[in-house]
């Protein structure tokens, strides 16, 4: 079993409040959770209204899958417009390591 992570930190636009953010964040983990069938939350950087740390999740039975799904949803989150994808950092580890 496969286990793997992707966090993002993001720039947010022309974005001056929490309830603005909300409001472009939401969307995006929402669309990650049906589209690529992850675990998918804003992870951190909850009190800033500009930026946010987008984390997406999986358990995979072999490799190839896991990597596909997570260079998928990175694709995905720097096409976004609204977003301005400043790192992605991506985790993978075996159940038996």
């Amino acid at each position: 079993m496969w286990i793997g992570w992707v966090e993002f930190d993001v720039l947010l636009g022309d974005v001056h409040s929490l309830k603005e953010k909300r409001s472009l964040v939401r969307p995006v983990v929402a669309e990650l959770k049906r589209r690529f069938d992850v675990s998918a939350s804003e992870t951190g950087l909850q009190d800033q209204h500009r930026r946010a740390l987008i984390g997406a999740a999986l358990v995979a039975p072999d490799h190839g899958h896991l990597r596909e799904v997570l260079d998928a949803v990175e694709r995905f989150v720097a096409a976004r417009p609204e977003l301005e994808l400043l790192s992605a950092r991506q985790r993978e580890i075996h159940s038996e390591d």
